[in-house]
């Protein structure tokens, strides 16, 4: 066994970077037969990514996501309208989703300005992070001419690939999208009567 002793605590907290700690060692070991866990992803992020700055997630994302829709209007030449618009089904306006950009009604754009680890997740599985899968699944919901959502991934602190997309069309999410229209049509019917009893009509 090799011992590094460090008298600055900053020192030694770089110097744990990228390694498996005991503090970190429950977000790395999975069960048979399950994927990868958050920590395998983190310890790749702090090897290649810039360290955050500490700045609020939301505001990065707000502020990184103009340059994201550059990306990607540079990579695949679409005209993309960023309008600041908010989506509603036809017959029921409370079904609603707020496109970062569209092209026309069949296409939209989403995009993602993660911490680094979920960014490399992402783009080593080339699937959508859990918590925006539902997300991405309102999109179809809402539009019912909608045929292809970009999911857009930006991250400018991994130089080695800091944008990527994933293509998510309506035949992949079919069923899913049929199964939560059902049920987010039940939901509003139900908030909806509750809330006459509540004021008295």
């Amino acid at each position: 066994m090799k011992i590094s002793k460090y008298t600055d605590r900053d020192q030694w907290l770089e110097a744990r970077k990228g390694k498996i700690t005991g503090s970190r060692v429950k977000d790395l070991i999975v069960k048979r037969g399950t994927g990868r866990k958050k920590g395998f992803y983190e310890l790749i992020a702090e090897r290649i990514a810039t360290p955050p700055t500490g700045e609020n997630p939301m505001e990065r994302g707000n502020r990184l996501e103009s340059e994201a829709l550059e990306k990607f209007i540079a990579d695949t030449g679409k005209k993309v309208d960023t309008s600041l618009v908010i989506w509603h089904r036809d017959d029921d306006e409370d079904i609603a989703i707020s496109p970062d950009g569209f092209m026309g009604e069949t296409e939209a754009v989403e995009v993602k300005c993660l911490n680094s680890a979920s960014h490399i997740e992402a783009y080593l599985t080339n699937e959508i992070p859990s918590e925006y899968q539902d997300q991405a699944i309102q999109y179809f919901v809402v539009n019912d001419k909608l045929e292809k959502l970009y999911m857009v991934f930006y991250d400018p602190r991994i130089m080695y690939k800091d944008y990527f997309v994933i293509e998510v069309t309506r035949e992949s999410v079919r069923e899913k999208v049929t199964e939560y229209l059902t049920y987010e049509k039940q939901v509003m019917e139900e908030v909806t009567k509750i809330v006459n009893e509540l004021v008295g009509f």
